[in-house]
């Protein structure tokens, strides 16, 4: 099966819909779909590895599948403990942290939450809305929200986000020296992006120090896992569901969430949300990440992409759970009494 240019590959035609709007399943068969998705998918060799420096020499066979439930329990099937760089799924992560530390209004005012319809790096989209990064899952707006993050120094900054991300994934989480340093030798555009936000008032910080904040906070290594539980950290109302921490209030879980529904997925969030119907984040490296509120989180890596710079098999088993285990925040069926 080929892979059409600017689709999004769900591939789930034949799979019965399941429709919840309270808990899980049993563990057990949440279990069995997990490790289903995972056969189901892993012979699909669609898409290609991303050809940015270092993330270029991925494995492309590596595939790791991950539901954590807001109850605790883990489920993971193939390469689930697999570390790779978390690349833009920080975006979501890292403006949690900015929301709780600043609240609701600063910082919907200051990065927006609506989708330029336009690529992830695009400067045009900067330009057009008067200098407005308009939502925090482009580069514009994850630049301006990283200049948010507290702290009196760049090193400050990053620490914050470090043990801030390390909490939402329930263990320390380390950089990537070799990821970040390949990254920082090719990323003028995000120089020139926060040089142009800078010049209108977006960035109070040196943009240089910005840009190197943010890249160190792609460059974290995460696994398969790792994704699962932070989706079910936002889903659980902030709090770790695995290590019981609290990590942001569940307003912020809300307003995060809202954002990812609307933006996570770039240009192709709209037809995300109409084909899974799940707030989601996805990475350069082949990470998704996405979240059905009150019940868990979704974990995928897959290093080959789409057009769009999206995990394919990932995609397609983050379809095959929503619709098999019944996470679709739109599906419904007719209320039957005593049920």
């Amino acid at each position: 099966m080929s892979v059409r240019p600017g689709a999004m590959e769900t591939d789930v035609e034949g799979v019965d819909q399941a429709v919840s709007t309270g808990s899980l399943p049993e563990p057990g068969q949440v279990e069995a779909y997990v490790a289903a998705a995972y056969e189901r998918y892993r012979g699909h060799d669609d898409g290609l590895v991303a050809r940015y420096p270092v993330l270029a020499d991925a494995n492309p066979g590596l595939f790791g599948v991950a539901v954590a439930e807001t109850g605790g329990a883990v489920h993971t099937a193939g390469d689930a403990d697999v570390e790779f760089s978390i690349q833009s799924i920080s975006k979501a992560f890292v403006y949690a942290l900015v929301c709780e530390a600043h609240g609701h209004e600063i910082v919907r005012d200051r990065v927006g939450v609506n989708n330029t319809g336009l690529a992830y790096n695009s400067v045009m989209a900067i330009e057009l809305n008067g200098g407005h990064p308009m939502n925090p899952m482009v580069n514009a707006g994850a630049l301006a929200t990283t200049a948010l993050v507290p702290g009196a120094t760049p090193a400050e900054q990053w620490e914050r986000i470090r043990t801030g991300l390390s909490g939402f994934a329930g263990r320390q989480l380390a950089l990537d020296g070799v990821v970040y340093h390949g990254e920082v030798v090719t990323n003028q555009r995000n120089r020139a992006i926060a040089r142009l936000l800078e010049s209108y008032g977006r960035i109070d910080l040196d943009p240089l120090d910005v840009v190197d904040v943010y890249t160190r906070q792609c460059a974290l290594n995460v696994s398969t896992r790792d994704l699962a539980i932070m989706g079910a950290t936002l889903a659980d109302g902030g709090v770790n569901p695995v290590s019981g921490e609290r990590v942001v209030s569940p307003g912020v879980c809300r307003d995060t969430l809202a954002v990812l529904a609307s933006t996570g997925m770039y240009e192709r969030s709209g037809e995300w949300l109409f084909e899974i119907g799940l707030p989601a984040k996805s990475g350069v490296s082949g990470g998704i990440t996405a979240i059905a509120p009150g019940k868990g989180g979704i974990g995928t890596f897959s290093p080959r992409l789409d057009s769009a710079g999206n995990s394919v098999r990932g995609q397609r088993a983050t379809a095959y759970l929503s619709r098999t285990i019944g996470l679709n925040l739109f599906a419904s069926d007719v209320h039957r009494s005593g049920r």
